[in-house]
């Protein structure tokens, strides 16, 4: 009876811990605190559940595991840097940030935070450099305030050269609220697709010439970051606190809205990056002002699907 008892403990163990053979796992952390961060902004993905998150206003990196919750600072930027958007290129060793109120562009050595380029795009406040994209070669900036997007090729492992101006026309260029060309995603034939925040829409971009085209049924109040995967397109609504799934047609020219997610947790999400079905964000907090007041700001993570 003992070893019958036993046996039987034994199994209800191993029952509560596994499902289908597999033991339970422990779940995944649903908020991440940046430690000593004074505001965020920006949010990209590298090697496996590895993340890289920016304080926007004191332009330091941090790098953390969706996986686990450790995180750490990882670039000490120099006094008067900003950082929104973030773009991990691991085929080039590089990571890309956008400077936001300065008018300029970092590039990092993306193993050791080293800092390799600095280009001043723009002159502040007449240029907010909000976002990146690395396509074909190049990392793609977007300008809130002018209707340009600034080209940097990166010319070899660790290494990039001059930038240049590539200036939109169509709907996309068109200024008419404080922040205006946002977000940035490239499709796989090298199409540039940005949010519009001010027109709160989708438009796609030539990369050769600047021309725009409207992506029609993208209605996107407060869209912010955007992030693509084939023709899946996620677009951070960050005043609203969701996060939309939309699915693009073939030929980019029309988008319809898939599904909407929000969380408790959410609190003026600004950028979106993806690891496996976990959507990855961070809070801004800007419902606190401008700089916001807020002593801690977090990453969140949910379900993709």
């Amino acid at each position: 009876m003992r070893r019958l008892l036993s046996a039987l403990s034994i199994a209800a163990i191993l029952a509560t811990a596994t499902t289908a053979g597999t033991v339970a796992a422990p779940p995944f952390p649903h908020t991440i605190v940046l430690p000593g961060a004074s505001s965020a902004e920006g949010i990209a993905t590298g090697t496996g559940s590895t993340f890289y998150a920016g304080d926007l206003f004191g332009g330091d990196i941090f790098r953390g595991d969706l996986r686990t919750g450790a995180v750490e600072r990882f670039i000490d930027a120099p006094a008067g840097r900003n950082a929104l958007g973030i773009r991990v290129d691991e085929k080039d060793g590089l990571l890309f940030v956008a400077g936001g109120f300065t008018g300029q562009g970092y590039v990092y050595d993306l193993a050791t935070g080293a800092p390799i380029a600095s280009d001043q795009f723009g002159t502040p406040p007449g240029s907010i450099i909000n976002d990146v994209i690395v396509s074909d070669g190049a990392a793609w900036f977007t300008d809130s305030v002018q209707p340009h997007l600034y080209r940097v090729p990166i010319t070899g492992f660790g290494s990039v050269g001059a930038f240049a101006t590539l200036t939109v026309t169509g709907p996309a260029a068109e200024l008419t609220g404080g922040f205006n060309l946002n977000g940035i995603a490239a499709a796989p034939d090298g199409t540039l697709i940005v949010a519009h925040t001010a027109n709160r829409t989708l438009y796609t971009v030539d990369p050769a010439t600047g021309a725009s085209a409207l992506i029609e049924g993208a209605d996107l109040p407060n869209v912010d970051g955007i992030l693509l995967d084939g023709h899946r397109l996620w677009a951070v609504r960050n005043l609203d606190n969701q996060i939309v799934e939309l699915r693009l047609s073939g030929d980019l020219s029309s988008a319809t809205i898939v599904r909407r997610t929000g969380d408790n947790a959410f609190e003026v999400p600004t950028t979106v990056a993806r690891w496996g079905n976990r959507l990855a964000t961070v809070n801004a907090k800007f419902d606190t002002g401008f700089p916001p007041s807020a002593t801690t700001f977090e990453v969140v993570e949910v379900n993709a699907r």
